[in-house]
């Protein structure tokens, strides 16, 4: 039996707050931040084969997975938390290791998964602005084909890998 190859991967990770950074300093300009509160962190790589139905399998996941325990104890979904959602672009989450080498042959080009990445952004945004109680909260997105500086605070950690 031979086991299909995923088309994209995204790991979600519950946090308290996070910070990332979407442009470096440049000349006079100091960096620029997104912040979010509690909520979760959705890190995004798309593999060959990725199109919008995949996008749209990683939104209802990334939204819909629970993950973040309620004032009750009950797990929940960040929708139904409510809670704050921060994307970020991860390449390397493509990366197979041969030898002692990381190799992103299956990783998509980069047009098309930045295309893909927008995409899944806009879908998430759509999705958490249309849910009833999540009125306060916000999703944040990290800019596509950039490093970027990271830092969150998490009560797990509580960290998935879920393949598409």
């Amino acid at each position: 039996m031979t086991s299909q190859q995923p088309n994209a991967r995204i790991i979600l990770q519950q946090c308290m707050s996070a910070k990332l950074m979407v442009q470096p300093a440049i000349e006079d300009e100091e960096a620029k931040y997104v912040h979010t509160s509690r909520g979760v962190v959705v890190y995004v790589c798309f593999l060959q084969g990725a199109n919008t139905d995949t996008v749209e399998k990683m939104a209802k996941a990334a939204l819909n997975t629970k993950l973040s325990s309620a004032e009750d104890g009950k797990l929940v979904s960040v929708l139904d938390l409510p809670g704050d959602v921060l994307i970020i672009p991860q390449a390397t989450l493509g990366g197979n290791l041969k030898g002692k080498v990381m190799q992103y042959h299956r990783n998509i080009h980069k047009e098309e998964g930045e295309k893909l990445y927008r995409a899944f952004v806009d879908l998430c945004t759509q999705t958490v602005q249309g849910h009833d109680k999540v009125k306060q909260c916000s999703v944040k997105a990290g800019t596509y084909g950039n490093r970027q500086v990271f830092s969150t605070e998490t009560n797990g950690p509580f960290t998935h890998l879920i393949e598409f």
